[in-house]
């Protein structure tokens, strides 16, 4: 009797995302490796790992911005697969990135942003002739609370401080209601204090989207991190809480070098 093939594991109700035997090389080096990663709806994952990992290459294919050379991403209760959709197409399905440096509109208010950022106002035409209608009123007011800039909605974005530009652009990605939000580094470059508060805001959203958060601050992933993703060479080399990361000697010695193994992750 010969050996039988292990089917391809089907995507169950409860994934958001599921990636696959994915792949991907630039010019000779390959960035990302076999990676196969699974993520349930509403969870928040946070994704930890060298310089190098892969890290930035993952949220690339999930957006469309780089194609797989093999693999497949599986997105939704539809199971689209967003290896074969543009940028465009995926962001319609309801997926949403914020990039590290926050981009807002400098010479509008907190308000304008937000206001720019709803979908029934996007584009040169609907931009024009969009009236500000009270559920969308409703809709910036509620996400200025979550945001916690309701006092500052009459301020230019230009002159926020660094912290509220990254508050003020996860509020503009919310406006645009996304199912999978995806967060690099937004602790990058804030005092404690404003990281502290970015670890609030992103807990408040657990649950109502589901969330990937890429950080290299240690302290902000422990506010956060639920279940950790540890990414090298292009690969999955652990999954677990964070104190099972943490205590994983391979971990330690891939991240920190082998000096730091009761410190890794």
């Amino acid at each position: 009797m010969s050996d039988s093939v292990t089917p391809k594991k089907v995507k169950q109700p409860q994934f958001i995302l599921m990636v696959e035997d994915v792949n991907k090389t630039f010019d000779g080096f390959k960035a990302i490796s076999n990676l196969n990663f699974y993520m349930d709806k509403g969870e928040l994952r946070t994704i930890i790992g060298p310089n190098g990992a892969g890290k930035s290459t993952f949220l690339d294919l999930i957006t469309g911005r780089t194609r797989p050379d093999s693999g497949h991403i599986l997105y939704g209760e539809e199971d689209h697969d967003l290896t074969k959709l543009r940028e465009y197409a995926i962001n319609r399905l309801g997926v949403a990135r914020k990039f590290q440096t926050p981009s807002v509109y400098d010479d509008h208010t907190v308000f304008d942003n937000l206001l720019l950022s709803l979908p029934e106002s996007r584009g040169v035409f609907s931009s024009i002739v969009f009236r500000l209608n009270s559920e969308a009123s409703d809709r910036i007011d509620d996400i200025l609370k979550t945001i916690r800039l309701a006092d500052s909605q009459k301020t230019m974005a230009g002159n926020l401080s660094h912290g509220q530009k990254q508050w003020l652009e996860i509020g503009m990605l919310l406006a645009q209601r996304p199912k999978l939000l995806l967060v690099d580094e937004p602790a990058a470059g804030m005092s404690d204090e404003e990281t502290e508060r970015t670890g609030e805001l992103l807990l408040s959203l657990e649950g109502k989207h589901s969330i990937i958060v890429i950080e290299h601050d240690m302290e902000f992933v422990r506010q956060i991190a639920r279940k950790v993703t540890v990414l090298h060479q292009g690969s999955v080399l652990k999954e677990g809480t964070m104190d099972q990361v943490q205590s994983d000697p391979t971990v330690a010695e891939v991240y920190l070098g082998r000096n730091h193994t009761t410190t890794a992750a």
